[in-house]
């Protein structure tokens, strides 16, 4: 995956997609109504083969080094899907905010499934 460089008072720091991924990954994931990432935006020969925890993320840089994530969900029945994608964008935001001091300047949520059974009984 490409690196990311960002340039400080200090000096350069380099960013791998990978752990920007892994950091939206897991900021979905805290959500509470987010079931899973979804896979269904990938190929199917990716679906195969791949299975990694940022499958359900696309990180992209425009020209001006300004972060794009695209996170694609599956959400438990019974949950407000606007308020859900808000808090997983907010989420997002101040993880990546916080973690790599990177702010995005879009993040898009899709909510690809609503399943109807909950794994967890206690939700």
């Amino acid at each position: 995956m490409a690196d990311t460089k960002l340039y400080g008072e200090g000096g350069k720091i380099t960013c791998d997609k990978a752990i920007l991924s892994s950091i939206v990954s897991l900021a979905t994931k805290e959500i509470k109504g987010v079931a899973r990432l979804s896979k269904k935006e990938l190929p199917w020969y990716k679906k195969l083969f791949k299975n990694e925890d940022g499958d359900g993320v696309k990180i992209r840089f425009d020209a001006n080094g300004a972060v794009k994530v695209d996170v694609y969900v599956d959400v438990y029945i019974g949950e407000s899907v606007p308020e859900l994608a808000s808090k997983i964008q907010e989420n997002i935001k101040n993880n990546l905010s916080s973690m790599v001091e990177i702010k995005a300047s879009n993040i898009n949520v899709h909510i690809m499934e609503v399943i109807c059974d909950r794994i967890d009984a206690g939700v």
